[in-house]
């Protein structure tokens, strides 16, 4: 199916809960979000892994269409994190040794180590957007992490800097995205949270790293900033730190999380022409949004973007919510969107 046409079309961020059966659920949220492997978060062995996840895959993609939503994803079955499957493919990184990054809170985290020039050395999504392809009826989305994010995730031992590491990247991810935009997928999106958590070098540098990777990628391109999953980021700021900036990508679509922290829209009013792909539901709260409760949302929205420019979503990606309650949230995300479409058509 091809890009929906109607207003306020719905989608995913990217991920989707992975099913109990297939993922230790406590083990993963002992490593957090994972930078290097966790492969001891899965239940199937290893030579059995991926016939699994195909059959979690099929799940996902029937509950975002039998839930509505327009445009879906593979829910991320085959990922650890929304970052960890790509970074770890890369030549040039030590797969024996974690580097380590400390955050801003003093926390030390394992992270992928740079020890030689970065390079894609084969397809690493492929087989899933082409699996994608092969089971929805909608259309179709698939996600890769950002340049600039890929930089901040890693420990720089090769480098003379962090933005020419940032930059081999930015190739790596764009031969990645002309390979998965060949398979026919709609949608490509890059997850750039990291540029509000450094936004000096954001500025300088990571602006010109998106740009580099998205350089010659044809259709609907999404960047795609939050503020950390809800599960282990309760209190959330109500502003961006870097948002504007992102008038200055060459992206068509901006994704924010906007129902958690409260958002003020009105710096919604910095990316005119660009396309919003608006977070209006709460995934720190475990009760499921009314249909009217998202339509109030998408109508704060409206006041900034006009209705063939605003996308309606979930803040983030959901890998951490229980499944009935994903489920739930996105039909009533598909139902506040209708509600809304129906008054605009008058």
């Amino acid at each position: 199916m091809t890009y929906p046409m109607h207003p306020l079309p719905t989608t995913v961020v990217g991920s989707y809960p992975q099913p109990l059966w297939l993922v230790d659920r406590a083990a993963l949220a002992d490593h957090g979000v994972p930078r290097v492997s966790a492969s001891d978060i899965w239940r199937i062995p290893e030579d059995q892994r991926e016939a699994a996840q195909d059959d979690a895959t099929i799940v996902a993609i029937a509950d975002m269409e039998r839930a509505g939503i327009d445009i879906v994803s593979d829910g991320e079955m085959r990922r650890e994190s929304y970052s960890n499957r790509f970074a770890l493919a890369l030549d040039g990184i030590d797969a024996e040794h974690a580097g380590a990054v400390r955050g801003s809170t003093g926390r030390v985290t394992p992270v992928p180590r740079v020890v030689g020039r970065i390079r894609r050395r084969g397809p690493v999504e492929v087989r899933d957007a082409e699996f994608l392809l092969a089971h929805a009826r909608h259309a179709t989305k698939i996600t890769l992490p950002g340049p600039f994010t890929l930089s901040q995730q890693a420990e720089n031992a090769f480098y003379k800097d962090e933005e020419e590491m940032a930059m081999d990247y930015a190739v790596a991810v764009n031969e990645e995205l002309q390979a998965l935009k060949a398979t026919g997928v709609d949608v490509v999106q890059l997850d750039e949270p990291w540029v509000r958590t450094a936004p000096d070098k954001a500025e300088r540098w990571g602006v010109n790293a998106i740009n580099r990777a998205l350089q010659g990628i044809a259709g609907p391109t999404i960047i795609h900033l939050c503020f950390g999953y809800a599960a282990s980021v309760r209190d959330k700021p109500s502003a961006y730190a870097f948002l504007p900036q992102l008038a200055d990508t060459t992206a068509g679509q901006i994704s924010i999380e906007a129902a958690q922290p409260r958002l003020d829209l009105g710096v919604l009013k910095d990316l005119a022409g660009k396309t919003i792909v608006l977070g209006v539901l709460d995934l720190s709260d475990p009760a499921v949004e009314t249909p009217e409760t998202v339509a109030a949302r998408l109508r704060a929205g409206l006041q900034y973007v006009p209705p063939e420019r605003l996308v309606a979503a979930p803040d983030c990606g959901m890998k951490y919510l229980p499944r009935d309650t994903a489920f739930g949230k996105l039909r009533a995300l598909a139902e506040g969107a209708a509600i809304v479409r129906r008054e605009l058509a008058g």
